[in-house]
């Protein structure tokens, strides 16, 4: 009977410590998901955020790129002094309307149900805000600032979403937008180097 109670009391022990053992490594194991550091080219770099692969994300953000840009453009027609910032606003304002029913193309063939934002995002509205108060001396500079800043975040963007999205259609419509938004980036840099 000692003997019965000895064993029984033994298995009892190697239990609990392979029980405590299992507590103490469930509690080790690190999160699975692990943050990566920016880099110098975010969209080469950092996985698509699970909210730009979806259709309505991507047309939302590109729909209040587009009309940031069409909004700061026609400021920047009644308020730039260069020339050639005049001509650059002008192209954008034809330009980005262009593409915003083009967009709106894409999601009709798609058969979705998605609707484009009517106004813009305060981010951005708070942009176009900053813009008018600046005085006319700084104006052309701050608004080809906010133009590469803008065509840099279409840009990718539009390359995200055309290496990720849900949707064919619109996920085609971004593959060849992108070419002109980059082809936008590096004009309003080249307009903005000549400003100085």
């Amino acid at each position: 009977m000692k003997q019965s109670i000895l064993i029984a009391g033994i298995a009892a022990l190697s239990l609990a410590a392979c029980q405590r053992q299992a507590e103490k490594t469930t509690e080790a194991t690190p999160p699975a998901e692990v943050v990566q550091e920016p880099s110098a080219h975010p969209a080469a770099t950092i996985p698509t955020p699970s909210n730009e692969t979806a259709a309505p994300d991507f047309v939302a953000k590109a729909v209040a790129g587009d009309m940031f840009e069409v909004e700061s453009s026609k400021i920047a027609l009644k308020r730039a002094t260069n020339a050639t910032v005049k001509t650059f606003a002008q192209e954008m304002v034809t330009a980005h309307a262009k593409t915003t029913a083009d967009l709106k193309k894409a999601i009709a063939d798609s058969g979705q149900q998605i609707l484009p934002p009517a106004a813009l995002p305060s981010n951005l509205q708070g942009k176009i805000d900053d813009l008018n108060k600046v005085d006319a001396a700084g104006f052309d500079k701050k608004y080809m600032e906010d133009q590469i800043d803008g065509h840099q975040a279409a840009l990718d963007l539009f390359q995200r979403y055309a290496n990720d999205g849900d949707t064919a259609q619109i996920k085609a419509f971004a593959a060849a937008t992108a070419p002109m938004i980059q082809d936008h980036l590096s004009r309003a840099k080249g307009v903005k180097e000549g400003l100085k």
